[in-house]
């Protein structure tokens, strides 16, 4: 009886201070840190592996050190030019320093999610419509770097921020619909103004070059007869063009300089005489 109760008493202390000391183990994994008070004063970081703190004396708060990706709930916005809209965005941060995050700030994730959004009812209320739908990637940029100043106190590092969707109201809509398809309607009337400019060009260099020998006319105009039988069953009379100038349906051959010259002389002394 003597040996179980002094086997009992070398047991208890045992398991009790087995006990303690299982109380005091801590798994920390690769993507955490570990932030440890010591009777509420802190006294430093514990990083990825087995940890032990001193029960009751010690205790450790968590950090997750992964990238975190939260929306920005719809805020109703004021653009520069008096546009109401409704824009929603998404920001991608994580914490950097585990320590700042828990002595800086009560909840880091509540405050940067509605410093967010303070943030971006600010910077869009500085753009015009025009700038805020075809200039997203300025933007964004310049709310990424906004918030990453705000947050860096508390030991978070915001890394990107998107704009996701921009709701307009309808009329405008509307009056963008209306913009693009006078704008479009523009392009086409240039292009095509364009084209008849280059073809009157080209139509003139042709003449030029017709004009300066009748065989090229002729062979010319059988080409055209022959492109216009090929298009299916036809029947051509072909006219030769001697007999259309005879005629005087197309112009005559153009003359020589030197003879418009002597002809013009010839009338010249007639006038005189």
């Amino acid at each position: 009886m003597n040996e179980l109760v002094g086997a009992l008493g070398w047991l208890l202390p045992v398991a009790l201070l087995f006990l303690l000391f299982i109380s005091g183990v801590r798994i920390v994994t690769e993507y955490q840190n570990g932030v440890v008070f010591r009777l509420g004063r802190y006294v430093g970081l514990k990083r990825a592996g087995f940890r032990w703190l001193i029960p009751f004396v010690e205790r450790m708060v968590i950090i997750d050190l992964r990238t975190v990706a939260r929306d920005v709930p719809p805020q109703d916005v004021i653009t520069k030019d008096n546009v109401s809209v409704k824009v929603n965005a998404v920001v991608y941060f994580r914490v950097i320093q585990a320590d700042k995050a828990v002595l800086q700030v009560e909840d880091y994730l509540y405050a940067t999610s509605q410093i967010a959004q303070t943030t971006l009812r600010a910077i869009l209320g500085q753009v015009e419509l025009d700038d805020l739908l075809s200039q997203r990637e300025r933007i964004n940029h310049e709310l990424q770097q906004v918030l990453d100043a705000r947050t860096d106190p508390w030991g978070v590092k915001v890394s990107n921020v998107e704009v996701k969707h921009i709701d307009l109201p309808l009329e405008m809509q509307r009056a963008i619909a209306r913009q693009a398809e006078a704008e479009r309607e523009r392009r086409a009337k240039i292009i095509a103004a364009e084209g008849e400019h280059q073809a009157a060009e080209k139509l003139s260099l042709a003449a030029d070059v017709l004009s300066r020998n009748p065989a090229t006319l002729q062979l010319r105009y059988l080409q055209t007869l022959v492109e216009i039988t090929g298009g299916g069953n036809h029947t051509i009379l072909p006219i030769p063009l001697e007999i259309l100038r005879a005629f005087g349906a197309m112009p005559s051959r153009p003359r020589p300089p030197e003879e418009a010259r002597e002809e013009e002389d010839e009338d010249a002394s007639h006038g005189l005489s």
